[in-house]
C-alpha cells in the first residue's frame, strides 16, 4: 500500500520491523500521561537501564500484537515514526489495542488520522462491534467518543504482597495444557463471559503464561493465568472469584512473587469485594472499557494485565 500524505506526517503500515520503535513511542507518551496527570508512578522512559529491560519483558506482546493485528498503522515526520495505531479482529469483535503520539506532536489531526485507519468499521470486515480499554487521558477519550464508542465501566489495578491464603471450593485447579483442544474449551468460556473467543490470543497466553482451567463435577466453569503479569480471568459463576483469587495468590506466593494483583473490572463486585477483604491497594492510573455497545459479561471477569488488549 502507498504512502498517504496528511501535510507534512505519512501513514504506512506497520510491520514487525516496528516494533521496538513502537515499544518507544508508547513508554515516552506513558511517562509524559503520567506527568500531566499527576500521577506518582515511575516509568522506564528516561532510564536506559529500565527500558532495555521493560523491552525485553514487552518483546513476545509487541510481537504478537505485530503478528496478529488486523490493522497497524505508523505515522512518520521528518522520517520519524511519531505515532501509531492498531487493532485486533476476533470473532466479529475489533479492538483498538493502541492509539499514541509522540508528545509535542499531539492535537494536531494524527490521532484522528490513525484513529480512522484502525478503528473505522471500514477497516475490518464483517464487525458487529468494537471496543477500546482507554486511557483516562480526555484528549484520547474524546476521539474515542466521536468513533462512536461510549465509557461502560472504570478499570482498577488491585495489588499487594501475596501471601498463602485458607479457602475452601469444591473447585479442582487444573494446569492448562497448549494444544487444540484447551485453545477450543477456553474459546466456549471466552464466549459466554466476554462475547466472543480469541483464539489466537489463547494461544499466546498459553505459550507465554501459566495457568489453570477450574473444573467442577468434570465441567470447565472458568479458567485464569498466574504469574508476574497475571490475567485474564473468566468465571462461569462470579461466586467463584474469592476461591480462584485465593488460589491464584497463594500461587504468586509459593513461587516466590513479592508481588500480585490483578487488573479489575468495577463492574465485577464480586472480585472488588474479596480484594478490599484482602486489603489490596488500588492503584491510582484507571482505565476505562469503552464499546460501541454493550459487550460480554464483565462482572465475571478480570482483565488482561498489561491491559493492551482485554
Amino acid at each position: 500500500m502507498n504512502e498517504q500524505t496528511n501535510k507534512s506526517v505519512n501513514y504506512r503500515p506497520g510491520s514487525s520491523a516496528d516494533d521496538y520503535s513502537t515499544f518507544l513511542i508508547f513508554e515516552e507518551t506513558l511517562a509524559d500521561l503520567v506527568n500531566r496527570l499527576g500521577f506518582a508512578g515511575e516509568t522506564s522512559w528516561g532510564n536506559e537501564e529500565q527500558t532495555e529491560k521493560m523491552w525485553q519483558q514487552r518483546r513476545p506482546l509487541y510481537q504478537h500484537l505485530s503478528q496478529t493485528a488486523v490493522q497497524f498503522w505508523i505515522a512518520h515526520q521528518d522520517d520519524q515514526p511519531i505515532g501509531f495505531s492498531r487493532s485486533l479482529l476476533h470473532d466479529g469483535v475489533l479492538e483498538l489495542t493502541e492509539l499514541f503520539v509522540k508528545p509535542g506532536t499531539q492535537s494536531a489531526g494524527i490521532g484522528r488520522a490513525l484513529i480512522e485507519r484502525a478503528f473505522s468499521k471500514e477497516s475490518a470486515e464483517s464487525v458487529r462491534n468494537r471496543f477500546i480499554i482507554a486511557t483516562s487521558d480526555f484528549r484520547a477519550q474524546a476521539l474515542y467518543l466521536k468513533a462512536g464508542v461510549f465509557p461502560r465501566f472504570p478499570i482498577y489495578y488491585f495489588g499487594r504482597t501475596p501471601e498463602q491464603v485458607p479457602f475452601e471450593t469444591d473447585l479442582q485447579f487444573v494446569p492448562l495444557q497448549n494444544d487444540a483442544k484447551t485453545v477450543a474449551t477456553l474459546g466456549e468460556i471466552d464466549a459466554d463471559v466476554i462475547g466472543f473467543r480469541r483464539d489466537a490470543d489463547q494461544r499466546w497466553f498459553l505459550g507465554n503464561r501459566s495457568g489453570f482451567l477450574y473444573v467442577r463435577n468434570g465441567r470447565p466453569v472458568g479458567y485464569g493465568y498466574v504469574g508476574e503479569a497475571s490475567g485474564p480471568f473468566a468465571l462461569l459463576d462470579a461466586s467463584d472469584y474469592p476461591a480462584i483469587l485465593a488460589h491464584a495468590e497463594s500461587t504468586a506466593q509459593a513461587a516466590g512473587q513479592t508481588h500480585f494483583g490483578v487488573e479489575v473490572p468495577m463492574v465485577n463486585e464480586t472480585a472488588v469485594t474479596y480484594l478490599l477483604s484482602r486489603n489490596f491497594k488500588m492503584d491510582v492510573f484507571m482505565a476505562m472499557f469503552m464499546s460501541e455497545r454493550p459487550l460480554g459479561n464483565f462482572d465475571r471477569y478480570l482483565v488482561t494485565s498489561p491491559p493492551f488488549f482485554v
